[in-house]
């Protein structure tokens, strides 16, 4: 998947598909992250045609994290592959809802391209999200969350360093959208993906939470 300044991966499902999803990497991996490549897949078994993205900021070079005064480039760039991939799955049938999110820093950053423009998409899938650097609580990166209202579903490790359950329980509660926290037991901020059902129970709270709050 390359053009329109997005580089990534996609994922069809079988038939037409019941929604259209792009997600996004943390701040020190790609479009190949573990997490995304199993959440896609199983996304997309479930009937959902899934983007995986490269940032602007990771396809400018192979390594290193971003820069803060990217991050209006990197928020940019989610917004064009929601484009197209909203663009592609109605050309496909799909007349679902389109989600965007990520892994830590790229959920961080669409959900702050969210905030800041609601048209960007229908709902958030939020893995991993950075709500404060390791240690430092009182730099909460709370801002944008309460002109979010868009249904939004958060998937958590409780031994997250980046953030307690607690913490992100009443972060969420800013939120004035209709909001889902999934604990997967046992991880940390990687989620541990290849070693806990972190994929299917994402995909679980999606169908349950976003195609269903969306639609309703």
């Amino acid at each position: 998947m390359r053009g329109d300044g997005v580089v990534g991966v996609l994922h069809r499902p079988v038939g037409t598909p019941i929604a259209a999803a792009v997600i996004t990497h943390g701040a020190g991996s790609d479009h190949d992250a573990l997490v995304l490549r199993l959440l896609a897949a199983e996304l997309a078994d479930r009937g959902l045609l899934v983007a995986r993205i490269d940032l602007p900021y990771r396809q400018k070079r192979p390594k290193g994290p971003p820069s803060p005064s990217g991050a209006a480039a990197d928020r940019a760039g989610i917004a064009a592959a929601a484009q197209v991939v909203r663009g592609l799955g109605v050309d496909a049938g799909c007349t679902g809802p389109l989600i965007v999110g990520g892994h830590s820093y790229g959920g961080r950053q669409a959900s702050t391209a969210v905030a800041e423009d609601p048209s960007v998409a229908d709902a958030l899938l939020l893995t991993s999200y950075p709500l404060h650097p390791p240690g430092k609580p009182e730099r909460a990166r709370t801002e944008h969350l309460p002109t979010i209202s868009c249904p939004t579903v958060v998937v958590h490790g409780p031994s997250d360093p980046f953030a307690t359950t607690d913490e992100i329980t009443a972060a969420l509660d800013l939120i004035p959208g209709a909001t889902t926290l999934v604990e997967i037991p046992g991880t940390g901020h990687d989620l541990r993906p290849d070693r806990k059902p972190t994929a299917a129970m994402t995909a679980d709270a999606v169908l349950a939470h976003l195609l269903h709050t969306v639609t309703d």
